[in-house]
């Protein structure tokens, strides 16, 4: 994908102006009959042509991710952004636009998106960074599972220590089920070996952060198979590892001043003669026993063994980013990823940048009292809740079991979008990931 946001002079006065428009807002000089033909009312999302540019509803003119509707929507060209809502944060808006410029390519071309034209270079390098990043989380997500299984995720993990400077260790092979019993039971019926990939990366700074991602490259749903329709969009199962390696990538090349520790557990969870079944006790790297309930309720499993190895280094915190539980987008949506934290003031700067970057999160709690819904009578754990109650919140206090006392923040994506939204094509999507950074990079320039 080419650059979509430009600094360029020579192209800038020939570009086509967006009048980004609130409700409120006067129309520019011969666009009244224009938009009146197209019943313009600034609203979010409408788009009206007229010979003098492109008018571009804002709304109330606080969300800067309006932008990313020009880039989804209008034809290729160069555009250049003639008027904005007053206060808006223009930086997050020309990032919205190349968001939306995103294109997913790898099995069928598409026309050249837009591009927008602006006359501050640090903000189009600034945003064309962030956007390919963004790029990067989107087509692991996107990509089918026969091309983007366990292996394949390992490579992209490589390529990334690679460009970085980063460590690389890939445990599998032998001796892999004893060093990490749940996340072998896990993926142990497919014909790629389950492994857990570990990035290490050296930023300076006394702060050490692990990070861990949810590597399920296909879910079958085990032996409690999926129906046919809930499988399909299934390749996304992987979307906490596609995300948590974006953020990893944001981390490194703004060199951001901590010791990262990026964990991804790599599985596929298929069917076999050797599946792991329901009734099955696993005794974990941590050594508590888990008793299985349900084979689809694999990926707290993974991310248990690969928390347990993380707090072996000692981190002074803790993040898992997992497509976990279809309650969570029954309680809140594919839009809204909820976010359980033993640390308040990270959670809440967290919450600040989704409001104000358009990556947005909503705050949920580790209710002590559900615990009781993990109750196993054979085994430590069971791991997965008996009763259809609160099933974000027993996953999330599953995963808190295996979290000792490092202040550790838990989040629950889809990392998908099922309807195309402004800087947010259709398909896999980081959810999160800028917040998240914002929220670590704030952090550590105060």
């Amino acid at each position: 994908m080419s650059a979509p946001i430009l600094s360029d002079s020579s192209r800038l006065k020939e570009a086509t102006p967006i009048y980004l428009l609130t409700r409120s807002d006067p129309l520019p000089e011969g666009a009244e009959r224009p938009a009146q033909l197209s019943n313009f009312k600034g609203e979010p999302e409408q788009v009206a042509i007229f010979d003098g540019g492109v008018l571009l509803g804002a709304g109330d003119g606080r969300d800067p991710m309006v932008l990313g509707t020009a880039s989804m929507k209008l034809p290729s060209g160069d555009y250049r952004l003639a008027r904005s809502p007053d206060g808006m944060d223009l930086g997050a808006a020309v990032l919205a636009f190349a968001l939306g410029a995103y294109r997913f390519t790898r099995y069928r071309a598409a026309p050249e998106a837009a591009k927008l034209i602006v006359d501050d270079q640090s903000l189009a390098q600034s945003a064309t960074r962030e956007a390919a990043t963004a790029a990067f989380g989107r087509d692991l997500i996107n990509t089918p599972a026969e091309e983007m299984g366990p292996d394949n995720l390992e490579a992209a993990a490589r390529a990334l220590a690679k460009e970085h400077g980063a460590e690389i260790k890939v445990h599998k092979g032998d001796g892999f089920a004893e060093d990490f019993p749940l996340i072998n039971a896990v993926g142990r019926a497919a014909d790629i070996e389950p492994r857990l990939i570990e990035l290490n990366w050296m930023g300076g700074g006394p702060h050490r952060l692990a990070l861990v991602g949810k590597g399920v490259c296909f879910d079958s749903g085990g032996l409690n198979i999926k129906p046919g329709k809930s499988m399909g969009l299934m390749k996304k199962d992987m979307g906490g590892a596609a995300t948590s390696l974006a953020l990893a990538r944001r981390i490194m090349e703004e060199r951001l001043p901590i010791h990262l520790r990026l964990l991804i557990p790599a599985v596929e969870n298929a069917i076999s003669g050797n599946a792991f079944r329901p009734g099955d006790v696993f005794r974990s790297r941590h050594g508590q026993t888990v008793e299985i309930s349900n084979t689809d309720a694999e990926g707290r499993l993974i991310l248990a063994d690969a928390m347990t190895l993380a707090l072996e280094s000692k981190p002074d915190r803790l993040i898992t980013l997992a497509t976990l539980t279809g309650a969570a987008r029954v309680a809140l949506g594919p839009d809204l990823p909820p976010v359980y934290s033993t640390e308040p003031a990270f959670q809440d700067r967290v919450l600040r940048a989704g409001k104000e970057l358009g990556d947005p999160l909503w705050p949920m709690p580790f209710w002590d009292r559900y615990n009781g819904y993990l109750d196993s009578d054979i085994a430590d754990v069971n791991h997965a809740a008996s009763t259809p109650f609160a099933g974000s919140i027993t996953a999330a206090l599953f995963l808190k079991r295996f979290a000792g006392q490092v202040p550790y923040t838990h989040i629950d994506t889809f990392a998908w979008t099922p309807v195309p939204l402004p800087g947010r094509p259709k398909g896999g999507e980081v959810l999160t990931m800028r917040a998240l950074f914002r929220a670590m990079r704030d952090e550590f320039a105060s």
